[in-house]
């Protein structure tokens, strides 16, 4: 079997990629190198089962060419600076869901008929049902990163009905650990880096979110694809549980040993769009045997860990 990774040098597409290399698949990776890592892929890149296809999935052409033979598509590319959609309206737009269509449209022309996509939670805007589960009603869309996923969403589940293709969404909190190259780890992580004595926290510090740790999102993911096999199953990954971003900042001080002065830029919300309740329902994913094994404050101690032990990702990413 031969499966296609689409933002393959991401976070979570390069432990994607690993994983199933070590279950014996043939892979094939897509990635622009935009946001994404050579350095992830260094692993991948000694098998002779994984080729990398430089190539942004705007270029339809090349798009199709390189999802020849391939049996399954993991769509992970997307644009995930949620914080700064208001400055750059447009590449949402481009970047999730013109090209999740460019994606799909690779897949009717090559005759790929299952598809797995990294949709968000953010989907639910600010959801008035605590812990929030799939079927929730959709509220007003807050964020263009999110409607942008929700465009996404529909064209898969359209293109499935069209075309009779199966697919697997998922709405994921935000995902932790080991290549963790965006959000507020690596923001704090950064801050702290440069002056241990202050802090500054955009909103109150009171917004409370969810997590999960990379290894036991895929597990998730995996067992999914394996287990359910609806026309369109859609799943919410995220721990039974939050913390307040206090407790994060927490964490990481504790973990840098250092204790900053904490300046608030105030409000319940640190940017537009940002959303000061996550909470998902997972019991659909849970009815299939999965469980997650970190806790959110292990996930973060982790990401820290690895920022720590990989100073280069720092200085790439600036």
């Amino acid at each position: 079997m031969q499966v296609l990774v689409t933002g393959c040098a991401g976070f979570i597409g390069s432990n994607l990629v690993d994983r199933l290399l070590g279950l014996g698949l043939s892979v094939v990776g897509i990635d622009n190198l935009s946001t994404g890592q050579r350095p992830f892929l260094e692993q991948a890149l000694r098998n002779p089962r994984f080729s990398l296809v430089e190539a942004d999935l705007l270029d339809e052409a090349t798009v199709r060419e390189s999802f020849k033979g391939c049996d399954m598509v993991f769509h992970l590319a997307a644009n995930a600076d949620v914080r700064f959609g208001t400055e750059h309206p447009r590449r949402d737009l481009e970047q999730n869901t013109i090209v999740t269509y460019n994606v799909l449209e690779a897949m009717r022309v090559n005759g790929i008929r299952r598809i797995a996509f990294s949709s968000t939670g953010s989907v639910y805007g600010e959801a008035k049902v605590i812990p929030t589960p799939e079927d929730a009603p959709f509220p007003v869309q807050t964020s263009l990163y999110a409607a942008s996923k929700v465009a996404g969403e529909g064209l898969i589940s359209a293109y499935c009905e069209g075309f009779g293709m199966t697919a697997w969404i998922f709405r994921f909190v935000s995902i932790l650990g080991e290549r963790y190259t965006h959000g507020h780890v690596f923001d704090f992580y950064k801050q702290l880096k440069a002056d241990g004595t202050q802090l500054r926290v955009l909103g109150n510090g009171k917004q409370r979110k969810s997590y999960l740790y990379i290894q036991d999102c895929l597990d998730a993911m995996l067992l999914a694809v394996e287990k359910s096999t609806e026309k369109v199953n859609i799943f919410n990954l995220g721990v039974d549980g939050w913390c307040e971003v206090n407790h994060s900042i927490g964490w990481i001080c504790d973990s840098l040993g250092v204790k900053p002065e904490l300046l608030y830029t105030g409000g319940e919300r640190g940017w537009i769009g940002d959303n000061p309740f996550i909470y998902l329902g997972t019991s659909r994913i849970r009815a299939l045997g999965w469980t997650p094994r970190t806790s959110i404050e292990d996930g973060v101690r982790r990401t820290v860990a690895f920022l720590r032990a990989n100073p280069w990702v720092l200085e790439s990413r600036a």
